[in-house]
């Protein structure tokens, strides 16, 4: 057993700032005295660790004293058998995680609910993504977790598939059975991939559902600045036993900058011993905070702030408690809009709002009086602004067809149509409302009548539409030819 009171990059940093050494190497602000506006703004003490890679700090592309001894920490934390830090977000983390998998031409099975960032290392690779199309709870308007019986069906249908990717959980808190789809995968010789940007708190909370390392998964990126505590962009890349962990470097280091900041990396490492050391306790107070909080919002009434009450043993086979996620649609306003009155009116910043939800992000950051904030301006929303809901959307989840792969199309000449004239045709880039950043449409699938109406639909509610080439999403590149 390691020491888990250690954190090797910050006692590496914290002796570096004492030995006085002058700097002639990069960063050029030199520890601060170069850039003085800068210094006044994030301070004298950030700054002079803002520094590059030399002996006494390791180097992140080949680690081999400090970092290597807080990857293994973590590895232990986590129940991994490696884990390697990540400065690009957890977007590097999943995409190294599939360019360390796949192939061009080998097939993926992936749930359609997936983050941009897999269908990108798609784009890069040349991999053909098999989609399982989730369940749904209409009225919601989400998209559920995998089926064991899908997942059985698709491996059945595609034996030469070569891995398969779980969320675990959704952003709204949705969790699939992560120990059967596993056990499933392994027997057919797949790998098993998990995208747990939103469960990093699996691992050390109380009652929790289960973590991809305990489920036995091969992969997993771990989303370290969100449930975590660690600064934006910092992630884990976290391997079973039975991955190569030698190659899955090499495949980080085609990516990765070579210019690690230790500002995310000491971060990293100071978050993981906290979270070991007092993990279940911080999450005990987020789940608190969430039950408080669901409990009062669904007593004021057409809000539904939904949990556990959700699983059914298969496409929802557990729920993430520490998720505040509401449903807005009796209200008869768009999540988004509720978004934006929250921001607006009453200066309050919430995760995201999609077309039918809401999703306030809980930490042990927050504070009482703040729930309670959110919870009055709910309140008087419900009381200032409910319209009728007889016009709202139902479903916010679209069935795509893949026609070519996303490699394919994404490199593929093209035609640039005008919004309304690209049913029936095959889209050649991303349309996603972002957050939280899953597809409407991806390279290589086809545009119906019903996702141009949906994509219409979304820029009347408010919704950012990213993606397109075309920042208005007036117009839309397709195949040429098509």
């Amino acid at each position: 057993m390691k020491d888990q009171t250690r954190a090797p990059l910050l006692e590496a940093l914290e002796r570096m700032r004492y030995e006085r050494t002058v700097p002639f190497d990069v960063p050029g602000h030199k520890r601060g005295k170069g850039n003085l506006p800068l210094t006044e703004f994030l301070g004298e003490k950030c700054l002079s660790v803002d520094v590059n890679s030399m002996k006494s700090l390791d180097n992140l592309c080949h680690p081999v004293s400090v970092i290597k001894d807080a990857e293994e920490l973590a590895a232990e934390a986590f129940g991994a058998a490696h884990a390697f830090f990540m400065v690009g977000g957890t977007t590097s983390a999943v995409q190294a995680m599939i360019l360390s998998s796949v192939k061009s031409g080998d097939e993926i099975i992936l749930p359609r609910n997936v983050h941009q960032s897999v269908i990108n290392a798609l784009v890069l690779c040349g991999a053909m993504p098999v989609y399982i199309n989730p369940q749904t709870r209409k009225r919601l308007g989400i998209a559920l977790g995998m089926s064991v019986d899908d997942v059985k069906r698709t491996i059945a249908e595609h034996p030469a598939a070569k891995a398969i990717l779980v969320n675990n959980p959704t952003y709204y808190g949705v969790c699939s059975d992560l120990r059967q789809i596993t056990q499933v995968a392994h027997e057919s010789g797949l790998l098993v991939l998990v995208d747990e940007a939103h469960g990093t708190h699996f691992y050390f909370g109380k009652d929790m559902p289960v973590s991809a390392m305990a489920a036995g998964a091969d992969m997993a990126a771990a989303s370290m600045h969100k449930s975590g505590g660690s600064l934006t962009q910092s992630s884990l890349l976290l391997c079973g036993a039975k991955v190569n962990a030698h190659y899955v470097r090499q495949i980080i280091n085609l990516t990765q900058t070579t210019s690690g900041s230790y500002l995310l990396l000491s971060s990293l490492d100071i978050s993981r011993r906290n979270l070991a050391l007092y993990g279940e306790e911080i999450f005990e107070k987020v789940k608190r905070f969430a039950k408080y909080a669901r409990d009062e919002i669904n007593a004021i009434g057409d809000y539904y702030a939904y949990s556990s009450e959700l699983i059914n043993g298969d496409s929802v086979f557990d729920f993430d408690t520490t998720k505040l996620s509401v449903n807005t649609l009796k209200l008869g306003l768009a999540g988004i809009e509720v978004y934006d009155l929250l921001r607006d009116e009453y200066g309050i910043q919430i995760e995201f709002g999609d077309l039918g939800n809401i999703l306030a992000y809980i930490s042990v950051g927050d504070k009482n009086k703040n729930i309670e904030r959110l919870i009055s301006a709910l309140g008087e929303i419900q009381r200032v602004y409910k319209k009728d809901d007889r016009d709202m959307l139902e479903s916010g989840y679209i069935s795509p067809k893949v026609t070519v792969s996303p490699q394919t199309a994404f490199y593929a000449e093209k035609n640039s149509l005008p919004l309304a004239e690209c049913a029936g045709k095959v889209c050649a880039e991303f349309v996603m409302c972002y957050p939280p950043g899953i597809p409407i449409l991806a390279p290589g699938e086809g545009i119906t009548t019903e996702i141009v109406d949906y994509i219409k639909y979304a820029k009347e509610k408010g919704c950012v539409i990213t993606g397109p080439e075309s920042m208005d999403i007036s117009r839309l590149n397709v195949l040429k030819g098509e």
